[in-house]
């Protein structure tokens, strides 16, 4: 099995491409080492000491190293954890989790019903070319809710915490979504 391995605009960030589905719908964000107590490929991760997040995509894995940790040293040890998950058929969540669980990705808040047109519109924009390229970079951006001109985005795996992730925020995301849809005037991430 060959696991491929790409750069992303987050240098603490590589992209993991094991060559098959990683996740069948959505994706799964871990900030952390408690949040993968859900699953047995993020825990093993976290278990390094030398990784700060992981994210699973529809077909990657991106990993996000902890402050002073080289990827001289980690993308080896990573490499091998992910060959061993994907090799044994290991599952990726733990029996029993709430893994299964969809969360909503609406909104955070109460939005006015005479938005809906326009929510419909920036949800299908942030589908159809948003998500896409965000993934491109190992990450994924997840539209939280519009009111009053302001439209909120959560920005996950490879992206959250990118130092170029504000410039890809407001000069691309926004421009792009504020061209189709000239309601919004500002993107906030969350």
């Amino acid at each position: 099995m060959l696991i491929r391995t790409e750069q992303t605009p987050n240098p603490a960030t590589r992209k993991f491409l094991p060559g098959q589905i990683v996740v069948e719908a959505g994706t799964r964000d871990f900030p952390d080492a408690e949040s993968a107590e859900a699953s047995p490929l993020a825990k093993a991760l976290f278990d390094s000491e030398m990784v700060e997040g992981v994210f699973f995509g529809r077909d990657f894995i991106s990993v996000t190293a902890a402050p002073g940790v080289s990827w001289g040293d980690l993308e080896p040890l990573v490499l091998e954890i992910l060959l061993d998950h994907f090799v044994t058929g290991a599952p990726l969540f733990a029996p029993g989790s709430a893994a299964g669980i969809h969360i909503s990705e609406d909104a955070d808040f109460e939005e006015n019903p005479e938005d809906a047109d326009i929510i419909d519109q920036i949800k299908e924009l942030i589908e159809t070319r948003v998500r896409p390229a965000v993934a491109q970079d190992g990450g994924d951006i997840v539209y939280k809710g519009y009111k009053d001109g302001r439209l909120y985005l959560s920005m996950h795996g490879a992206c959250s915490g990118c130092p170029s992730s504000t410039v890809t925020l407001k000069r691309g995301i926004e421009s792009l979504i504020r061209h189709y849809v000239p309601e919004v005037e500002t993107v906030e991430a969350v």
